[in-house]
């Protein structure tokens, strides 16, 4: 019995003639732990793409960024990463709180290289890995069920140019993000960014912010 085809799968399967390839991929590749060489793959990542399920069983995806390294490897079944300050909806984490079942994808872009994750995650507001991230409000940790390494041929070709300024580091605080200046959410602002609105540059309107958004300076 599959640990990861469904009755779908197999329907489609069957219609392409895949089902055996299909049972080969998952005996040669589909795996319950990181290796080495999948864990300096993790490690050496700066962003990855994070599936979640809301409360009405929506799947959502969102981006996660950082400095190299911002993943921790805990061990070869436990990953785990932090959550920063960010627009105050908390989506992807609440989420994770009602449906721990998550779905990660790592990729490179410069040399292409992907690798599938699906395991369940839990959000921690005092794990001992906070002291670990500057200005981490919380820790998810992932225990994986299941990883593999997907073909990259569809994978285009880029390169980074330079790593966000916006990222959180221990030799400085990150900047206010620039729609906290927005002159309609100042009266729902968390009191810890009242005070730094004025010494961000002050207030901007919506088309000053959406300028800003094009230029790449948000």
């Amino acid at each position: 019995m599959s640990n990861i085809y469904g009755d779908e799968h197999r329907a489609l399967q069957e219609q392409f003639e895949t089902r055996k390839m299909a049972d080969r991929l998952e005996e040669m590749i589909i795996k319950d732990f990181l290796d080495p060489n999948d864990q300096a793959f993790v490690a050496s990542r700066d962003m990855f793409f994070l599936a979640t399920v809301d409360h009405q069983g929506r799947p959502t995806v969102s981006y996660k960024g950082g400095d190299p390294g911002f993943i921790t490897i805990v061990d070869e079944r436990t990953i785990a990463f932090p959550s920063y300050d960010g627009n105050g909806m908390f989506f992807s984490m609440g989420n994770i709180a009602g449906h721990p079942d998550i779905g990660i994808l790592f990729i490179d872009l410069e040399v292409p290289n992907r690798l599938r994750l699906q395991g369940r995650a839990s959000v921690n507001v005092d794990d001992p890995l906070l002291d670990h991230y500057a200005e981490a409000e919380l820790i998810v940790r992932i225990a994986i069920q299941q990883i593999w390494v997907n073909c990259p041929r569809y994978i285009h070709r880029y390169k980074k140019l330079a790593p966000s300024q916006n990222v959180p580091r221990a030799e400085c605080r990150a900047p206010l993000a620039e729609w906290k200046r927005l002159d309609t959410v100042q009266d729902v602002l968390p009191p810890k960014d009242v005070p730094r609105v004025d010494a961000a540059g002050g207030l901007i309107t919506m088309d000053e912010y959406v300028e800003k958004v094009i230029k790449g300076e948000a």
